[in-house]
């Protein structure tokens, strides 16, 4: 292995044409090949000085990379893991890691037969501000976990939906958006265990729901909720509050709550609330903000994923991860489909 990683990325689309400058900005790494049929790609290929081909096979008849990013379409990352997983090419797999919890599964599990290291792109999870929130929770300061709260409200325009996949099933904002938030609630809050869940296309009038509500139950006994829109006009978002991407304008809001018995923590924002004295309704209650440098968690991942390929650390977010935040999303599907609660597959 060189000094510097060779990695190929497949897809170049908006997320893909975003991994193609964070790995030229890795001083670890250097891209070395980019797939994608569509003719624009040729033009990414060559601002970036590598060669392009239409396929991933094509790409993997000339090239034996370090590391592989699959940015494609979700129906396509299945085949297209398993075909590296095949040859031995470490992953990182952009969210969902596929469109099915059982064709994550697949991935997940020959990943594991063959070795072969897998990191999922839930990004959020490198954010130096989850780390912190995730070690609050850890070390106690609020106390027993009790509920959570989180929103996803923001409108996206007409023309998102000019191309006709994103009114069809599977890509609402449930699969697209809402898996961010549940792979985060599952990474601080513990496992879900039960969904209750309903959907709703009123708005739009599209096969694909455009609002959602979720129930959860967590296997400590807390309860969570969690409502996803994508046509409220609305600053709670993670996207609009986080400050990661700076195509969303910022705002100073939060749209995570997470109480426990000792203390309740807004997130992005940070804030800890805790009480000065006596736990009581009747005491004070003051909020401290969390001390966190803020980084780019896109760029972390980056260079997490060269440390993994390198062999210096596990995977952050494991293929099993991903493989967990899909079926809460097929729990959420299944419940709204029946009106029933719906366990999560173990």
């Amino acid at each position: 292995m060189s000094a510097r990683l060779k990695i190929a990325l497949i897809g170049a689309g908006l997320i893909g044409r975003r991994h193609a400058d964070l790995i030229a900005a890795e001083p670890t790494a250097e891209l070395c090949a980019l797939a994608d049929p569509a003719p624009a790609a040729a033009g990414i290929a060559q601002a970036h000085g590598v060669p392009c081909y239409a396929s991933l096979n094509d790409l993997l008849a000339a090239h034996r990379p370090d590391g592989l990013i699959i940015a494609t379409p979700n129906a396509l990352h299945a085949p297209q893991a398993l075909a590296a997983i095949a040859q031995g090419i470490p992953l990182l797999v952009e969210k969902p890691l596929a469109d099915s919890a059982k064709a994550a599964a697949t991935i997940v599990e020959a990943a594991e037969a063959r070795g072969v290291p897998l990191l999922v792109g839930h990004h959020r999870r490198h954010n130096p501000l989850v780390i912190r929130a995730k070690a609050e929770i850890a070390a106690g300061h609020l106390g027993r976990l009790v509920a959570v709260h989180g929103q996803f409200w923001l409108h996206k325009p007409d023309d998102y939906f000019d191309a006709d996949w994103r009114r069809q099933p599977g890509a609402g904002p449930v699969l697209i958006n809402l898996i961010h938030d549940i792979d985060l609630m599952r990474h601080l809050c513990g496992n879900i265990t039960t969904v209750q869940a309903v959907e709703s296309s009123a708005v739009r009038g599209f096969a694909v729901e455009d609002s959602a509500a979720a129930l959860f139950q967590f296997a400590s006994g807390a309860l969570g909720t969690l409502t996803a829109s994508d046509t409220i006009s609305a600053p709670w978002s993670w996207e609009m509050t986080a400050h990661e991407n700076p195509v969303y304008p910022a705002t100073d809001q939060h749209c995570y709550l997470i109480g426990g018995t000792h203390g309740s923590l807004s997130l992005p924002l940070g804030v800890l609330w805790q009480h000065t004295g006596a736990r009581s309704w009747w005491e004070p209650i003051a909020p401290k903000t969390l001390d966190v440098t803020p980084a780019d968690p896109l760029t972390c991942q980056m260079a997490h994923f060269c440390a993994v390929i390198r062999g210096e650390a596990p995977p952050l977010v494991t293929g099993r991860d991903g493989l967990a935040a899909l079926q809460v999303i097929d729990a959420i599907k299944q419940a709204a489909a029946t009106g029933q609660r719906t366990p999560v597959a173990p």
